[in-house]
């Protein structure tokens, strides 16, 4: 009896595939489902991605990285039917195959420090995979501290979802006692609206400076004449003046009298933010964890540099794959038990790129190389 309860925890009643975290109500639902412990920073770290190109980049050239894997089964039967079902299975309605859905909830785990995804079925087979939206999801405590329910919005509020088994969720370094993870751009905004300052700044000056303007002064002499008709030389010149610049060609302004022209702004400096945008970049850089010649930034490093920082980046993407695999062996296993199939599975992902299987070839030659010396000693040893 309590197998049945479990597969009736499992398989919704509906026979269609309907993801669970989907908004059912009205967009301004938050006015009446507000949930004191839902973040707020969903909409500071999507403006952030959109307003640095440089944090998108970085982002997507993570989640680019992260490189692909393969689901090796020891059932031979199996092993087809999860080929397939890896290649085939539909994400969202618009595209189909595991990485599709990996890369989304992956991108939104280094976004916001959350992701949550759900498994749909159809007729009791798994036949879809949702990437939710984290504004319309929410994390809560259960019954105890350690049990962590993921409500949706619905007319009443925030409820927990019918068929927890369903649904996939993944933080990523969350502070003790907290539901939520902590974004990969936590520490940047501060940093992020100096840089923006300067970029408007630039812009402004370029502005003023870039579209000349000019001041037309005109000094009337000490004549009594000359200064009768001061206003009406005045309008004179400026209409002539104004009709000289709005001209599509050059044309010649002739003024009598004392008149000087100078360009406004030409005389003042612009500062240089060379210096202060390279170190805001530098940390920007140092946050997102990616080496600054994947981004386009020509620093001076050496080769040696380059190849210390493309270690870490593979010790990075190690630690990603290590937070990502639960989420896939919970897909790979509800499948293989709603089709039927039993026995074990591993997941196998390839490797970063073929310098990385250039230097562990050469580290397994050194290390052959070391033991053979050192069995030589100690076999010549009396």
């Amino acid at each position: 009896m309590a197998r049945k309860k479990k597969n009736a925890a499992v398989s919704p009643a509906c026979a269609v595939a309907v993801p669970q975290t989907a908004a059912k109500t009205h967009p301004f639902c938050a006015l009446s489902g507000y949930f004191p412990g839902k973040q707020s920073d969903l909409s500071l770290y999507r403006a952030l991605r959109e307003a640095v190109p440089i944090i998108d980049a970085a982002i997507s050239k993570t989640v680019r990285l992260l490189g692909e894997f393969h689901v090796v089964c020891e059932n031979p039967r199996a092993q087809q039917a999860m080929d397939r079902f890896l290649e085939t299975v539909n994400v969202g309605g618009t595209r189909q195959g595991i990485h599709a859905f990996l890369g989304t909830f992956f991108e939104e785990l280094l976004t916001y420090g959350t992701a949550v995804g759900e498994m749909a079925l159809t007729d009791g087979r798994l036949s879809h995979l949702y990437n939710a939206d984290l504004k319309d999801v929410a994390l809560c405590r259960g019954n105890n501290p350690l049990e962590v329910l993921v409500c949706t919005q619905t007319a009443a509020g925030f409820t927990p979802v019918p068929y927890p088994a369903l649904i996939l969720k993944s933080v990523r370094n969350p502070e003790p006692g907290k539901l939520y993870g902590t974004s990969i751009l936590k520490g940047l905004p501060f940093v992020s609206d100096i840089l923006l300052t300067i970029f408007h700044t630039i812009g402004v000056n370029w502005e003023h400076c870039g579209n000349v303007r000019f001041a037309v002064t005109y000094k009337p002499q000490n004549d009594a004449l000359d200064q009768a008709y001061a206003k009406e030389r005045a309008e004179q010149i400026a209409a002539e003046w104004s009709s000289a610049m709005q001209s599509g060609s050059v044309k010649d302004f002739v003024a009598v009298g004392d008149v000087s022209i100078r360009a406004i702004g030409a005389d003042n400096q612009i500062l240089s933010s060379e210096i202060p945008v390279r170190q805001l970049l530098e940390q920007i850089v140092a946050k997102l964890g990616i080496p600054p010649f994947l981004l386009g930034l020509s620093w001076s490093s050496t080769e040696r540099m380059s190849y210390q920082q493309a270690d870490l980046l593979t010790s990075e993407i190690d630690a990603y794959r290590r937070d990502l695999n639960p989420v896939i062996r919970r897909i790979c296993g509800m499948f293989l038990r709603l089709e039927g199939f039993s026995g074990d599975f591993s997941i196998e992902w390839d490797n970063l790129t073929l310098q990385d299987i250039t230097e562990l070839s050469r580290s397994a030659y050194y290390d052959a190389q070391s033991q053979k010396i050192r069995s030589e000693i100690q076999g010549g040893t009396p």
